[in-house]
């Protein structure tokens, strides 16, 4: 039998010039090509919180991607935070 994958959450704020350059739509791009549920919303501070739903490794490589340097606008740093998914997604959405 193969093992099933885990499924997640991973949760990453976005600090950097990331508001206004097309960087949430990117994000969802990027997500949906991977196969991940959730959202991306601008904060009040200028951060973009990325909230994604699925395959471990596929929340793996969507975190590579943002920090990648390959993004819209600027990214300065991103803090990660790991969880169990909790559902309530339905595709992914820009906020």
């Amino acid at each position: 039998m193969a093992e099933v994958e885990r499924t997640v959450r991973l949760t990453a704020w976005v600090r950097g010039h990331v508001q206004g350059v097309g960087f949430r739509w990117w994000t969802r791009a990027r997500a949906l090509e991977l196969g991940l549920v959730g959202s991306a919303s601008n904060l009040r501070d200028g951060r973009v919180e990325v909230n994604a739903e699925g395959a471990e490794a596929a929340c793996r490589e969507l975190l590579v991607a943002l920090r990648s340097g390959d993004t819209p606008g600027r990214v300065d740093s991103v803090v990660e935070r790991w969880s169990e998914a909790r559902g309530g997604f339905n595709g992914f959405v820009e906020r």
